[in-house]
């Protein structure tokens, strides 16, 4: 055959491939989420293998651990006592609370790892929803926006008094990010960023994270908050709203079912994309692994290249430490 054009060159050698990869992995681009209880034992969490719920001492040696390995930052969520969710989410603005007291010694221990904190009511909400409920005469179970709104400033600024880095409202109502901005904003929290999940769809792949924090409804689904996961430009809508309302950076979750939502929202935003590889994209790959069918490893490193291959700048994933020394030591 004469080909003068013949692609396969550019695949010949390892060395050729390296040369001219178009996406590269780097510890630089994972967030690792970090889950937190009351007490001083650390338990496995039952839903989600290999990752664990830390008490408050040693979830500070693990972030220090994390830093250590290359992964720039941290994103916290607690697991609540039950005896501390009220219908009005009170304990999540707590200032001696367990969120506000681990960003204290995280950042007393590590001072440069960026702590990262999930602005939401649901952790704290005797309810299990992201805002606050109503129940109407019918029987029908409401979430108030605007009510929810002003929980969630007070919320942000106990975090931001505390130290941290990024508030992260993933709780979907409308126009919180530009209340949020307000909040910080007058009570001297300038510097404090915002990443919205402004592309937050209503997922089944959710299901293994409220179970490691017991954050699941009482009663509904979140359908009226969260986004329909039929819906395409509806995520475009959301994410520039919240680019005029002042976030810093949006998210799209999921992440590897929603790729074509993530080249989508890079193509119309100029703002930093994270993408969350959620609890159930976690477990599909655990449970293949371990039952052999998949390679690990493989797997794994496939699965967040594409996710940064569609357009996401920063990765949220359980696999961030993991991955970074695989990384650091090939």
């Amino acid at each position: 055959m004469q080909l003068p054009i013949r692609p396969r060159r550019n695949r010949k050698s390892a060395a050729i491939r390296a040369l001219v990869r178009e996406t590269v992995l780097s510890p630089g681009d994972f967030v690792q989420p970090l889950f937190l209880q009351e007490g001083t034992q650390n338990d496995a969490i039952a839903s989600m293998p290999g990752v664990t719920r830390w008490c408050e001492a040693d979830v500070v040696r693990e972030a220090c651990q994390i830093f250590a390995a290359g992964v720039p930052a941290v994103v916290l969520f607690p697991k609540i006592d039950d005896a501390l969710k009220t219908s009005d989410a009170a304990e999540c603005y707590h200032d001696q609370g367990l969120i506000p007291r681990v960003i204290r010694a995280i950042k007393s221990a590590c001072p440069q790892l960026c702590v990262i904190t999930d602005i939401a009511l649901d952790p704290y909400n005797a309810d299990g929803h992201d805002g606050l409920v109503r129940a109407q005469a019918n029987g029908e179970m409401v979430i108030l926006n605007d009510e929810t709104v002003e929980i969630l400033c007070r919320q942000a600024l106990c975090h931001a008094a505390a130290g941290a880095d990024i508030v992260s409202p993933s709780d979907m109502m409308d126009g919180r990010v530009a209340a949020l901005r307000d909040a910080l904003d007058h009570a001297g929290h300038e510097q404090v960023s915002i990443l919205s999940y402004s592309a937050k769809y209503a997922s089944a792949y959710y299901g293994p994270f409220r179970g490691a924090l017991d954050s699941a409804p009482k009663a509904g689904d979140k359908k009226t908050y969260q986004m329909d996961y039929a819906n395409a430009r509806e995520a475009v809508r959301e994410i520039l709203l919240d680019e005029q309302e002042g976030a810093d950076m949006i998210m799209v979750k999921p992440a590897g079912a929603y790729l074509d939502i993530i080249a989508k929202v890079r193509e119309h935003s100029t703002l930093p994309v994270a993408a969350y590889q959620v609890s159930g994209e976690y477990l599909m790959i655990e449970s293949a692994a371990a039952a052999g069918w998949l390679d690990r490893k493989a797997i794994i490193l496939e699965s967040l290249t594409a996710i940064k291959r569609a357009g996401a700048d920063i990765i949220l994933t359980y696999y961030a430490k993991e991955v970074a020394k695989w990384l650091r030591d090939s």
